[in-house]
C-alpha cells in the first residue's frame, strides 16, 4: 500500500529536514511543492529543487502565487525596514517583525491541501518551528491544530473519516536539535538556504541567518554555507 505525502519545501533548513523525516516515517511517495510568491530571496527556490531531488520526491510543483500584489512584508517590498543585527534575546519577543508575510502559511497550506486531495495523499508535511521562530503567528501549535480542524471539515477525506494529517514534526525542537536530526538523516545542509537577503552568500545579519548560526553553534557543527559576515558571538566549532 502506497503512503503518499505532500511536502512543503521552501529550500530552507527546516523544510529540508522535515521532508527527510516524512521519508523516515514511511511515506514512500513524496510530492514536493514550493512557492514563488514574489519573495525577494528567490535563491531558496533553486535550493528547493535540489532538496526535492535528493529526498526522492516523485514530482516537484513550483506554484506561483503573487503575494507581492498585497505586499505588507519586508520579504516582498524593499521599502519596508528590514531587521538586521538583532540580539538573540530580541528575536521572537515582542512585536511581530516586518519579515512576517500576512497569512502566508494559510495560503500555502490551503493550496497544499487541494493538491493532497487530488493525489489522495495521507499527510501534508511542513517545517513550521515554534521554538526558535521569529515571532510568526502561523508557526504556533494552536494555529496548526486549528488548520487541522478546518481541513477535516473542508475535505472529502475528512468527511469520509480519512483526514489528511497536517504534520509538523520539528515544531517543538530547538534549531540545534533539528540540525542534529538532519545529520542523522543525511540531510545535505549545503543545499539549503535560510537567508532573507537572497545574495550569493548568506548575509549573517538577518533573523533567519542568526537563528541558523546559533543552531549550528549549539549543535557543535560548522554550517557549510558561506556568510558575508558573522555575528560577534559566533565561534566556529
Amino acid at each position: 500500500m502506497t503512503h503518499r505525502a505532500v511536502c512543503l519545501i521552501s529550500g530552507g533548513l527546516d523544510s529540508c529536514v522535515t521532508a527527510f523525516l516524512a521519508k523516515k516515517e514511511g511515506y514512500d511517495e513524496l510530492h514536493a511543492i514550493s512557492f514563488d510568491y514574489g519573495q525577494l530571496h528567490k535563491q531558496e527556490l533553486s535550493c528547493a529543487k535540489k532538496i526535492a531531488r535528493v529526498v526522492g520526491a516523485k514530482n516537484h510543483v513550483l506554484f506561483f502565487v503573487d503575494l507581492k500584489r498585497f505586499g505588507g512584508s519586508s520579504l516582498l517590498d524593499k521599502t519596508f525596514a528590514f531587521p538586521q543585527d538583532r540580539k538573540m534575546s530580541e528575536i521572537g519577543k515582542g512585536k511581530i517583525p516586518s519579515t512576517y508575510v500576512p497569512a502566508r502559511n494559510t495560503v500555502f497550506l490551503s493550496l497544499a491541501l487541494g493538491y493532497a486531495e487530488v493525489l489522495d495523499a495521507d499527510a501534508i508535511f511542513l517545517g513550521a518551528h515554534a521554538m526558535d521562530y521569529s515571532g510568526y503567528p502561523d508557526c504556533r501549535p494552536e494555529y496548526l491544530q486549528a488548520f487541522q480542524t478546518m481541513a477535516n471539515l473542508a475535505t472529502r477525506r475528512g468527511v469520509e473519516g480519512r483526514p489528511i494529517l497536517i504534520k509538523a514534526p520539528i515544531l517543538n525542537l530547538t534549531k540545534a536539535e533539528i540540525i542534529k536530526k538532519g545529520i542523522e538523516l543525511g540531510v545535505p545542509f549545503e543545499y539549503t538556504w535560510s537567508c532573507y537577503q537572497g545574495k550569493h552568500k548568506a548575509c549573517g545579519r538577518c533573523d533567519s541567518c542568526l537563528l541558523r548560526l546559533k543552531g549550528f553553534q549549539e549543535a557543535g557543527l560548522e554550517d557549510p554555507l558561506s556568510y558575508e559576515q558573522y555575528p560577534n558571538w559566533y565561534k566556529k566549532p
